[in-house]
């Protein structure tokens, strides 16, 4: 093939960022853009579509501009997205009906709680791996067509497209409204509630109950396929769009972790664990969900465990934004090692309720343990050891799923720069910890993908071989110490337990 490199869109919750790979896995260059975090109430989060598309573009120029290739340097893009953020548009003007309702959004808890008044949360688990709740795209999908004016006439009109963040990029790449390529793949499909695991088809009774009509739902394709082109007037014209990943899903399948038993923890906004179950479907009994790996083609469906942090990066964002606490992400490391321990404080993070292992939309955050000795520096050092614990109560959850437990951790994020952390992370799990080389495993896993469906990689052998370990963290606790700054991270849990009730909004 002549074409030197693959492209990744990485559209993420915070920010967008284009990378481009050269054969070996090795970054090529980065253009990266942020766009604006909405909150219009307390648990609501939202994101502009537009400013999305509009910022996908930009940072495929600068990556290009970087590199300094064009089109015909660059073998096939792939896509990798924040999950269940939803997105309703007009087919006929491209015109979104409302903002984006991001993943943490809470907003739609009394949908929840109307779904699961017959049968339970549970209650269509069985089908989809996923309790109700307000976390995935299909409740958030009802509140759109529920509470914006006309929505619920044009979507049963045939007028309204929905998808989660991939679709609407995949769509709009491939030329919008002049045939615009409607799909989604199957990680993200597996996202909406909407989902039969089994059949990788979309359910029509649980269609049915949420009241969503079928025609605004994208085709379900596979995670490494040619979707389409994009679109004539986009620099990446005629190039093949191969690839779409959920971004979970695209750091396991970047981290090359392809087959059953092997595991990954992504260090981002939030925290997420996917352990790989191979083509069995494994339903956990340990507050885990259960969701598609990846599917390649034809191949075979391969599915996965995994459990979901809604708050960990974000909370170093939050000390940074909205208490000046640090003035970049980078300096809490730095403020964090100005105290050996953390003076007795600890920090739950439950901004959006608490996802896995415990699901409980009821709980908000909570700093306890806190005396006249606690200082900025101990605060600090609560919020990192939070995001450790949290992935301590979620890896014992997949250790008591699968049976086998994991003896090492393989980790990737932007948090992941942070020593300290991971130190932390390992000693409070006991098994060592290991960041690759290459961190930015979510873009590669897409740009994976995307080169495999055109011939770029031929075998997943040649993606194994470009994975190598950059450093090692290994344990340096002592038991009893582990298990009582575990004991007390459990009893800070229960402090935050069911503060949302009737007279609590938010």
């Amino acid at each position: 093939m002549s074409a030197r490199y693959v492209l990744a869109i990485d559209q993420g919750t915070t920010s967008t960022r284009a990378i481009i790979f050269n054969h070996h896995g090795g970054i090529v260059s980065v253009g990266q853009k942020e766009h604006e975090q909405i909150f219009p109430r307390a648990g609501w989060v939202e994101h502009d579509p537009r400013e999305i598309w509009n910022n996908v573009r930009e940072v495929v120029a600068q990556a290009l501009a970087k590199a300094d290739v064009t089109r015909h340097d660059i073998a096939a893009v792939g896509i990798t997205n924040q999950r269940e953020t939803t997105v309703v548009w007009d087919r006929h003007t491209g015109v979104p009906v409302y903002n984006a309702i991001v993943w943490q959004d809470t907003r739609t808890q009394p949908i929840v709680d109307r779904l699961a008044a017959k049968g339970g949360v549970d209650r269509f688990k069985h089908i989809v791996g996923l309790p109700l709740s307000t976390y995935f795209a299909g409740t958030k999908l009802v509140w759109i067509l529920e509470n914006v004016e006309g929505a619920r006439a044009r979507a049963e009109a045939g007028e309204l497209l929905f998808g989660t963040i991939d679709t609407w990029v995949l769509w709009n790449l491939t030329g919008g409204v002049d045939g615009g390529v409607h799909a989604t793949d199957v990680t993200n499909a597996s996202r909406t509630m909407f989902l039969d695991l089994a059949t990788l088809a979309w359910n029509d009774d649980i269609l049915a109950a949420f009241g969503v009509p079928k025609s605004m739902l994208p085709q379900v394709r596979s995670s490494s396929e040619v979707y389409g082109v994009a679109e004539a007037s986009s620099l990446l014209r005629e190039v093949p769009i191969a690839g779409i990943l959920g971004d979970q899903q695209a750091a396991t399948f970047g981290q090359a972790a392809f087959g059953a038993g092997e595991a990954k923890n992504t260090y981002g906004t939030g925290n997420f664990l996917i352990f790989n179950t191979g083509t069995n479907i494994v339903n956990s009994e340990n507050g885990l969900l259960t969701t598609v790996a990846y599917k390649l083609g034809d191949g075979p469906t391969h599915y996965a465990l995994e459990g979901s942090i809604a708050v960990t990066g974000a909370l170093v964002q939050w000390l940074r934004d909205n208490l000046g606490l640090i003035t970049s992400a980078a300096e809490i490391e730095a403020l964090a090692n100005t105290v050996k321990d953390n003076g007795g404080a600890y920090f739950v993070p439950a901004f959006s309720g608490l996802y896995a292992p415990h699901w409980r939309s009821d709980a908000r955050g909570a700093l306890v343990g806190l005396t006249g000795y606690v200082n900025k520096g101990h605060l600090a050092r609560a919020a990192l050891e939070a995001i450790a614990f949290q992935t301590r109560e979620v890896l014992d959850a997949v250790n008591a799923d699968s049976k086998v437990p994991l003896t090492e951790l393989k980790v990737d994020g932007g948090a992941t720069t942070n020593s300290l952390l991971l130190q932390f992370q390992a000693d409070i799990l006991d098994v060592p910890v290991v960041r690759p080389v290459v961190a930015e495993t979510t873009a590669l896993g897409a740009a994976y993908a995307a080169g495999l469906a055109v011939g770029y990689w031929c075998r997943l052998h040649d993606l194994r071989s470009n994975w190598q370990e950059g450093k090692r963290w290994t344990p340096n606790l002592a038991a009893d110490e582990r298990e009582r700054l575990y004991r007390n991270w459990k009893k800070a849990v229960t402090k935050t337990l069911g503060w949302v009730d009737a007279d609590v909004a938010g």
